[in-house]
């Protein structure tokens, strides 16, 4: 692709690969509804968060980061829409 791996357009080309779908996250309370926030919405699925600087992994209502990140403010969310069979 002519770019490094951690290029958004390099990672979001790959999740679209594997059955990701990306979602905007209504801003009319732009700093009120955090990662922690989002878990607590979605206690099921396969997530993808995106802050705009910073990407977070998002598994069955838990996150995971090199750091806390609960507080962040997500922009986009990707949605795993489907599931491959092995």
């Amino acid at each position: 692709m002519g770019n490094m791996p951690v290029g958004n357009m390099v990672w979001e080309e790959y999740l679209r690969s594997i059955g990701f779908r990306k979602y905007y996250i209504d801003d009319t309370c732009p700093h009120c509804y955090t990662v922690r926030d989002f878990c607590e919405d979605n206690p099921i699925g396969d997530f993808i968060l995106a802050t705009g600087s910073h990407v977070i992994a998002v598994l069955d209502g838990n996150y995971f980061d090199a750091w806390d990140s609960g507080d962040e403010v997500p922009t986009s969310v990707w949605r795993r829409e489907f599931y491959e069979q092995h």
